[in-house]
């Protein structure tokens, strides 16, 4: 995962729990002692906060710091499960590719 897909994907799921909290951006950017205008730009994956930011934000949205990168969505069907996983290996490169199918295929033998 290159860093733009990190910043993009960290972004989407601190607006995604900061929605879920019921808050605004200028709420939680006020609670964790950042401007509004920094935090739309994390969340818009323009800037990557700092630990100690990245520490508050989850402390403000009540969840441990793991799952601010807790990027899948959680798949209910085989349908998006499958679509899922297409996401994932889409840009890999030969060699990770290849190591996911021998993975994949000791799983389910």
């Amino acid at each position: 995962m290159k860093d733009r897909d990190t910043k993009l994907l960290l972004g989407a799921r601190i607006k995604e729990l900061r929605k879920k909290v019921g808050v605004s951006q200028e709420g939680l950017a006020e609670a964790c002692g950042i401007s509004s205008k920094y935090l739309s730009r994390i969340e818009v994956g323009m800037h990557f906060p700092s630990v100690e930011i990245l520490l508050r934000l989850s402390e403000r949205l009540g969840v441990e710091l793991k799952d601010l990168f807790d990027f899948l969505p959680e798949a209910s069907n085989p349908r998006e499960l499958k679509k899922t996983l297409n996401e994932l290996v889409k840009d890999m490169d030969e060699e990770l590719l290849k190591l996911v199918v021998k993975v994949v295929r000791a799983m389910v033998r």
